[in-house]
């Protein structure tokens, strides 16, 4: 499906937690009416109450407060959280409990994957920020790499219809006759800017592939540079190919990715293409200083994305997932800027030989570990050429 792109909004990127958690939660501190919340991960750390607080205290003044998690990501939320936020009065669901962590049934990789947050439909959050902690991984002192956008605008419209209707299937799937999702004349957000934006989602139902397509028509389109940064990189042969044959048109394309390993296997079966990529002409940088948890991408100066979705089976193929894709050079040029900035002061370069350099065996275990994930994918019922 298109994507339907809005005029007139107000854009602000947020750069890690440092950036987005004082600004959410100081809308969910002034909210009004409603606050709505989607999040892969709701931790019991620092971050994680200090976000359950200020829902606790907006529901305690009388405002409507929903927050919707996911069963594997969040999985300890319902023992943890949980209670305290039902005490207020915070409306909670989780989405697909109680999962077996090896359990390869293809609906239970279908997780939920957005971080979504909407406020009075004035405000609204989408990025690749779960309510975490920075420092909430072992062996890690600088704060985890990642991005969000603060919105104000129409765009809010989309936005809300999407986190309204999700909650609406967990409430059907649930029979809850607890909650109810009250019909309300919802007015029609005022423009906020100049900014231009399309809200996109992917599902299993009529957008199970928005979110990639977009991302290959602007890569087909692309004449200058492109500049990709995912923290779990799989792409396809559809999404190779359209990077391989950007290069050959003579766009610079640049990949900035995860560098320290945090998932063995999917860390190995990236590496695993290093290889054809860089012998394609795409530059690859490492980023080393902190986790990469980005999942953003600026093309020619002009086209930008940040969301939730990474580029590998689980993001396109599994789960649901949510991205902001903006046209506005302003934009644009600042991602571009801290993303430079990222590979200046925190990555390193990957030289073309470097996958040649690696002994036999080393070469070996990424090519199986490479395999071993298309097989996973394939068990779930999503092989094919892709």
């Amino acid at each position: 499906m298109a994507a339907r792109f809005l005029s007139g909004n107000l854009l602000t990127l947020l750069n890690s937690g440092t950036e987005y958690f004082p600004a959410l939660i100081k809308a969910i501190d002034e909210a009004r009416h409603e606050v709505h919340l989607e999040s892969y991960i709701f931790e019991d750390d620092a971050t994680g109450r200090a976000v359950a607080d200020a829902l606790s205290r907006a529901a305690q003044r009388g405002v409507t407060v929903r927050v919707l998690v996911d069963g594997f990501g969040a999985r300890d939320f319902a023992d943890r959280l949980l209670p305290e936020l039902l005490a207020a009065g915070v409306q909670a669901l989780v989405y697909r409990p109680d999962i077996a962590r090896f359990q390869l049934r293809r609906h239970r990789l279908r997780r939920l994957h957005r971080k979504l947050v909407a406020v009075d439909g004035e405000i609204a959050f989408v990025g690749g920020i779960n309510v975490i902690d920075d420092l909430n991984t072992p062996h890690q002192v600088p704060p985890r790499y990642d991005y969000a956008v603060r919105i104000e605008g129409p765009l809010l419209t989309p936005i809300q219809q999407a986190l309204h209707r999700l909650w609406e299937i967990v409430l059907w799937a649930k029979l809850n006759r607890r909650y109810r999702l009250l019909p309300t004349a919802q007015k029609e957000p005022e423009a906020r800017g100049e900014q231009t934006a399309a809200f996109l989602v992917r599902d299993n139902i009529r957008h199970r592939r928005d979110i990639e397509e977009a991302y290959l028509a602007a890569i087909a389109a692309a004449s200058e540079d492109i500049i990709l940064a995912n923290a779990y990189f799989l792409p396809g042969r559809r999404f190779r190919r359209a990077l391989q044959d950007a290069v050959k048109r003579g766009v610079q394309v640049v990949i900035l990715l995860q560098g320290r390993i945090e998932y063995r296997l999917l860390h190995y079966a990236t590496q695993a293409l290093y290889g054809k990529l860089l012998g394609a002409g795409i530059r690859i940088f490492e980023y080393r200083r902190s986790f990469l948890h980005a999942k953003v991408a600026v093309i020619d100066h002009h086209w930008a994305t940040v969301g939730s979705s990474n580029i590998d089976p689980f993001s396109l193929l599994l789960a649901r997932e949510a991205n902001v894709v903006v046209k506005d050079r302003k934009f644009a040029d600042e991602l571009r800027r801290s993303l430079r900035q990222a590979m200046q002061n925190g990555a390193r370069e990957l030289p073309f030989d470097s996958w040649k350099r690696l002994p036999w065996h080393s070469r070996l275990l990424r090519w199986a570990s490479y395999n071993l994930v298309r097989i996973l994918v394939g068990i779930a019922g999503y092989g094919g050429k892709r």
